[in-house]
């Protein structure tokens, strides 16, 4: 059975701000690749190499990236960003076969992608704890009857994974902006669609959700040390550490961690499960780092402690910061959420010594300057802010 995947990766992600200010949401790293890299090494994994990527926001960005792929795959636009079954239209005339149709910033794994192949027709789905940020889906004998686009009071906790297996001649039957809305329609017309389970499948709403992606995708990393590595240093478990890097004495690292290139750790510092380090990051001595994303160019000065942190290219931590993991209500533009972790910062954020940080989210290119000491616990701070 030839089986073609399109991958919606249009969209700009604004839930995800400040990280996807400046990079479009597929293309945020986790486990230091992109989403949108492990979505096709999984449908490589389970056979299908026929792969389109609907493009729109930030389009360059994510062609450029998907020059380097070891993959071929092909590029349509979607210049206006309207829905994900508008999305799926525009690659329609590269469309010749059944479609599997997934979003460009999820994960999921080979296995459910395997069962979602076995049925013509179907939509993976799964349980999640806050089903109102997805279609909640009513199932009668292992068929959907009903897709509830993100109710305001869920009834149920089985949702949508996004991900399609569609037959070639139903695209003639779309109309609709949502593929939620597509799908209904199928149904109304009389097509069974089946319910599959999903394996393993990971989203991002929030900036906090990345780190349960991370956590998840650095189980599958392979071990590899290059670089120099102290004789003093203690690497347990699973840890990549990539070219020139230096890891200096007494530094202990516990994986699963990931360390791009060209960074500097150390001495005396301790890296702790679920990290991934960019590029060119400097740790400096006595600092702990844990459950956190780094991205490239970031130094964490001197005795610092840093958890549940999500950190975006270019941002210097000073001395003596202390972020810690806390949970709480954020205004999220238009919204407020009920969010977990110690910080998410954009871009080129930083941040003098002894500040404290605890469920907050602070915007590209903010001057955080704490003089005689700072705690931030539940803010969400605008790009380019200076707070004295």
């Amino acid at each position: 059975m030839t089986v073609q995947a399109v991958i919606l990766a249009a969209g700009e992600g604004k839930r995800l701000r400040p990280l996807t200010h400046n990079r479009p949401k597929s293309l945020l790293p986790v486990a230091n690749r992109p989403i949108l890299e492990h979505l096709t090494e999984s449908l490589v994994k389970c056979g299908i190499r026929d792969i389109i990527v609907v493009v729109g926001y930030r389009k360059e960005q994510v062609m450029r990236h998907l020059i380097g792929l070891p993959v071929p795959v092909r590029v349509v636009e979607q210049k206006d960003q309207i829905g994900t079954a508008h999305a799926l239209l525009c690659a329609k005339s590269l469309i010749s076969h059944d479609v599997l149709v997934l979003p460009g910033d999820n994960y999921v794994d080979p296995a459910s992608l395997k069962e979602s192949l076995k049925s013509n027709n179907s939509v993976l789905i799964t349980t999640h704890r806050h089903p109102s940020n997805f279609g909640v889906v009513t199932i009668d004998e292992g068929y959907i009857t009903d897709i509830a686009e993100k109710p305001a009071h869920a009834t149920r906790m089985t949702v949508s994974c996004g991900v399609y297996h569609l037959s070639h001649d139903l695209l003639d039957m779309i109309s609709e902006h949502s593929m939620a809305e597509a799908v209904m329609s199928f149904i109304t017309s009389g097509v069974k669609i089946a319910a599959v389970h999903a394996h393993e499948w990971q989203d991002a709403i929030y900036p906090w959700d990345l780190l349960c992606m991370n956590e998840r995708l650095l189980r599958g990393i392979t071990a590899f040390r290059e670089g120099f590595i102290s004789s003093s240093a203690v690497i347990e478990g699973a840890v990549s550490i990539g070219k020139c890097c230096v890891i200096g004495p007494y530094t202990t690292i516990k994986g699963p961690v990931v360390i791009g290139e060209g960074c500097v750790i150390g001495p005396h510092v301790v890296i702790l499960p679920g990290t991934s380090i960019g590029s060119r990051v400097t740790i400096e001595p006595f600092s702990v780092v844990g459950n956190s994303i780094i991205m490239d160019d970031c130094v964490i000065c001197s005795h610092s402690t840093v958890r549940a942190a999500v950190l975006g290219d270019g941002c210097t931590l000073g001395e003596h910061t202390v972020v810690s993991s806390g949970a709480g209500l954020l205004e999220m533009g238009k919204e407020v959420v009920q969010s977990s972790c110690g910080v998410i910062m954009g871009n080129g954020v930083f941040s003098s010594p002894l500040v404290s940080y605890e469920n907050s989210v602070i915007g590209n290119d903010c001057y955080i300057d704490a003089r005689n000491g700072l705690r931030l616990r539940s803010k969400v701070i605008p790009d380019r802010t200076r707070v004295m």
